[in-house]
């Protein structure tokens, strides 16, 4: 993934659900409001990239912390992505410290951090392929902000689809302004979240974020970066 190049991986994040009895929840709630999803679809190729630019000059800075100049001119196979409402830039980017500072769990990256210019689909394929784990960021803005809706969606596509990417969706109740329970999306309740509010959360992070799972993801986005591009060159 990286904030350079975007072709990353020849998955497509909107592939078909395939057949999977460890999803089945998940996957009759996606069929259920398939035709939402593509109510999101028609919405997301009318959003603009210029709403994301202010935050995307921060790709240099807070998101590639502590890496050297040479580091972030090469693809970056980053352990997280923050997927957040475009109103929880803040939370994301302290969500990210925390996560990187606290827990050591680096490089991460959030959502406005990737390359504008560049088409959200495309962005959001780079930044859920690119990544071991994604985060959903559930805060009251996430249910008002269609473009969540369709990430997580997406998200839980992909997670279904790729068996490397099983258990690769992280839900996350921050504790700013968190979306209770009860208003969650039926399909991200069957999911177990992050609650930052809660003592076991360290416990939690150390549970999920295993150097053993970033690294089987890492060299499968090494491999399939080299095909893809012996492909380019054949």
């Amino acid at each position: 993934m990286g904030v350079g190049k975007s072709k990353i991986d020849p998955c497509p994040l909107s592939l078909p659900l395939g057949k999977s009895h460890s999803m089945d929840t998940s996957q009759r709630c996606h069929e259920s409001d398939s035709k939402k999803s593509d109510t999101f679809l028609h919405e997301v190729a009318e959003h603009s990239c210029s709403t994301e630019t202010p935050a995307g000059e921060l790709a240099g800075a807070a998101g590639l912390d502590g890496m050297s100049e040479e580091e972030t001119e090469e693809e970056v196979f980053f352990k997280f992505v923050i997927l957040h409402a475009e109103d929880d830039t803040d939370e994301a980017l302290r969500v990210q410290d925390l996560l990187q500072n606290d827990f050591g769990i680096k490089p991460g990256i959030i959502f406005a951090e990737m390359p504008c210019g560049r088409q959200h689909l495309q962005n959001l394929d780079d930044a859920v392929n690119g990544s071991a784990w994604t985060i959903l960021l559930l805060t009251e803005n996430f249910l008002r902000d269609t473009w969540c809706r369709f990430q997580f969606y997406t998200s839980l596509m992909n997670s279904v689809n790729r068996q490397h990417k099983y258990n690769s969706v992280i839900p996350m109740r921050p504790l700013n302004s968190p979306l209770t329970r009860e208003r969650t999306p039926f399909a991200l309740r069957t999911i177990n979240a992050l609650e930052e509010e809660s003592r076991g959360f360290p416990t939690q992070v150390e549970r999920i974020f295993q150097e053993s799972v970033y690294k089987t993801q890492q060299t499968i986005w090494k491999e399939t970066r080299r095909m893809t591009q012996r492909g380019f060159t054949a």
